[in-house]
Order: C-alpha cells, then sequence, then structure tokens
C-alpha cells in the first residue's frame, strides 16, 4: 500500500534537492539566467508540498490551498525559466494572473460551493497553462533549438498534463482522487507527478548541459578580441565553400584584408590602441558584408572574409566597399584619434583549385601583396587568366587589378 504522507515527505525532499542543484548551477554559471527561476520553482514546489503536509495535523482544507498556490506559483516559475532560457521576455503580471486565479478558484469551490471535481479541475488547469504555453518553444526546430534535453522537457510536460486530465475527468466521473480522499488514487498520482518532475529538471539540466558545450563550442571558433571567426572557423567554413563549389561549379570569393602600418600604431600609440582599432575595422567591415559572409580574423591584424556564391567581379565590389569605410572614417578623424587604412586580395574559386583552399588563400595573398606592392589603401583581384592584348590599357585602379 502507498502511503500519501510518505510520498508526499519525497515530495519535499525531492525538491528540496533540486533547488540546492539549481541553486549550484545558478551560482556557478550565473549568465544562466534560466537556472535561478528553476531554482524558484523548485523550493517554492518544496515549500507548498510541505505546506500540503499540514492537513495531516489540522482538519482545515486551507493547507491544501496554500499548498496548492505554491504549486501553481512553482509551474509558473519553471514555465518562466524555459522563456528566459530561450531568450523570451517573462511577464510577472501574467504569472499573478494565472496563480491568482489558481486560488480564488481553489477557495471559491472549497468554502463558497464546496465542489471537489471543479476544484481539482480549476487546480490542473492553473500548473498546466504556463507549461503548456512553452512547448512552442521546447519543440522548436527554428535556430537549431531543438535538442534532446528541450525535446524530453516537452515530452515531460506533455505527460504531466495529459495525468492532471486524466485525474479531472476521473474525479467528472464520480472517482475522489484529491488530497483529501488519501486513497490509493491520489497516492498513485503523487508518485506518478514525483518521477515525472524528477525528469523534467533532468529535462532542464540537459538544456543548460547543451547550451554551455555549444557556448564552449563557439568560443573555439571565435576570435577573443573581436568576437568574429578564428583561422580554425575560417579554414572550416572554406573547406565547406570548395567542397560545395566543387560539387555544384558555382564559384565563391575570398578577401584577405591587412590593415596597413598596423606594427607603427602598436609602437606608437600602444597594443590598446592597437587593439581598439582592430575591434573598430570589425565594426566597420561588418556593415558592408551582405547576410551569410563570414568575416574571420586570421591573426595579427590580417582577416579573411568568405563571399558564399560570388563572381571575381562580386568580391571586388565588396571590397571596395570595405575600402571605401575605412577611408571615408580616417578622414573623419580628429586629433587623437588613429585613421584605419586597409589592403586587400581577391580571388574567386576555380575548378583548378579543386578542395584545396590554400591554393585559394594563396591566390588571395598574391593579390593582397600587388595591393600593398601598389602603394597601400587599395584593393587588387587575382585573375590567372593573362591578357589577350599585352599593351592594352589596364582598367581604373579603384574599379579593379588583374595579375597573371
Amino acid at each position: 500500500m502507498l502511503s500519501v504522507p510518505t510520498l508526499w515527505t519525497v515530495f519535499v525532499i525531492n525538491f528540496l534537492a533540486l533547488g540546492l542543484i539549481w541553486a549550484y548551477v545558478a551560482r556557478a554559471y550565473p549568465k544562466l539566467e534560466a537556472a535561478r527561476f528553476w531554482t524558484a520553482s523548485a523550493f517554492v514546489a518544496a515549500g507548498g508540498a510541505i505546506t500540503s503536509l499540514g492537513r495531516l495535523f489540522f482538519e482545515s482544507i486551507l493547507p491544501l490551498v496554500f499548498g496548492g498556490t505554491g504549486v501553481i506559483f512553482a509551474a509558473c516559475l519553471a514555465a518562466m525559466g524555459i522563456r528566459r532560457f530561450y531568450d523570451r521576455p517573462v511577464s510577472w503580471w501574467t504569472t499573478a494572473l494565472i496563480t491568482g486565479a489558481g486560488v480564488g478558484a481553489l477557495l471559491l469551490f472549497s468554502f463558497v460551493y464546496d465542489n471537489m471535481p471543479l476544484r481539482m479541475l480549476c487546480y490542473s488547469l492553473a500548473q498546466s497553462l504556463p507549461l503548456a504555453l512553452t512547448l512552442n518553444l521546447l519543440w522548436s526546430e527554428r535556430e537549431g533549438r531543438a535538442a534532446p534535453g528541450a525535446r524530453l522537457a516537452g515530452l515531460v510536460i506533455i505527460t504531466i498534463i495529459g495525468i492532471y486530465v486524466a485525474r479531472a475527468v476521473g474525479n467528472m466521473l464520480g472517482g475522489d482522487f484529491s488530497a483529501l480522499a488519501g486513497g490509493q488514487g491520489h497516492a498513485v498520482v503523487v508518485l506518478g507527478l514525483l518521477f515525472l518532475s524528477m525528469a523534467l529538471n533532468f529535462g532542464f539540466l540537459l538544456m543548460a548541459m547543451d547550451r554551455l558545450r555549444n557556448e564552449v563550442a563557439d568560443l573555439a571558433l571565435l576570435d577573443d578580441l573581436t568576437g568574429v571567426a578564428n583561422r580554425r572557423h575560417l579554414l572550416q567554413r572554406l573547406t565547406e565553400e570548395c567542397a560545395r563549389s566543387e560539387r555544384s561549379g558555382e564559384p565563391f570569393s575570398l578577401l584577405v584584408i591587412d590593415l596597413d602600418g598596423f606594427k607603427t600604431i602598436n609602437d606608437t600609440h600602444g597594443h590598446a590602441a592597437g587593439d581598439a582599432c582592430l575591434q573598430h575595422f570589425t565594426l566597420m567591415a561588418q556593415t558592408r558584408l551582405r547576410p551569410g559572409d563570414m568575416l574571420a580574423r586570421t591573426g595579427g591584424d590580417e582577416f579573411c572574409v568568405v563571399l558564399p556564391s560570388s563572381t571575381l567581379a562580386e568580391g571586388a565590389l565588396i571590397a571596395r566597399r570595405v575600402l571605401n569605410v575605412c577611408r571615408r572614417d580616417a578622414e573623419t578623424c580628429s586629433a587623437g584619434e588613429i585613421p584605419i587604412a586597409v589592403s586587400i586580395g581577391v580571388a574567386q574559386w576555380e575548378r583548378g583549385i579543386g578542395q584545396f583552399s590554400d591554393r585559394l588563400m594563396a591566390n588571395a595573398d598574391h593579390a593582397l601583396y600587388a595591393a600593398k606592392k601598389s602603394g597601400k589603401n587599395d584593393f587588387a583581384v587575382y585573375d590567372p587568366a593573362p591578357p589577350l592584348q599585352p599593351d592594352a590599357p589596364q582598367l581604373p585602379t579603384e574599379v579593379v587589378r588583374k595579375f597573371a
């Protein structure tokens, strides 16, 4: 025989343990704001369960009403944690409305119009509603959010709601699965909810682990100073683009960018000023790139830009945009500000490059060297095709240069 008081005691201990675990997670990872809500949810649920145990010592139904209020509030806090996990805003007014409506219904159907089925129905709705509203987040595939932990949490929430629906239907059909009855039916419900609460929090923990693991993976592919992709990420992307172009025959372009006179900036103004120049250039360059283009810092004052599905002419156009924004910014520099000048080399993938991305980078470096050799603060493109007329006039410098 299942003992309801024993199960509620285990319920309390379980939530206190979960609260301590989430408190540790929230302290260790302060940026994981959702952990604070899940900590509060566990402790509030434990408090509600403790209050409900007061029914063992008092004949009044008030301990169950106040305990139920705590459990409803805990469900709202858990839902708020899910929303914060996905960087969605939370509404304390909505939480107050759901909790207030829940406790109002409990009081109404306990003291004004004593009706156990309606009381349990309202109690179940108040707990289910906030959790049900998070299912679209947990199971959404957009932005790669769906993960094993999120799917588990969503499945558990649906199961919890299913238990509440079954209990409400059972009460409506004449059964009594309430805490007042204290029968085996209620004990089975409490046991099921105890297990599911642990599974739900385990899903939350998996979600947090996935988030932290992804952040570590992102850090391994991002430059610490500028926040753009690092050399490792660039090489991965170039390998992918080369393989894609070899299959489809569609070209893409690569820009190699070097800040002119960067060593002089460091020697004259200090490394902090040099770092500020790198960050400022990153912001300027990103304003001239298209969605899908990838800016990467490959080391020191060197940057690369991967331009998917772009021809040599389109790459030259992007290079000129980046060059022009740097020139305009340098013209507006006042005393004490450091002007930034860049040289850019442009190259396009071709069949001869195949999947060897280092060949593409070598071509872009060749064009970069030509741009620097011609006076810097300029761009040049690499074109392996020799000119049909060797003595033909060259195109203007600001549009394109070709090198055999």
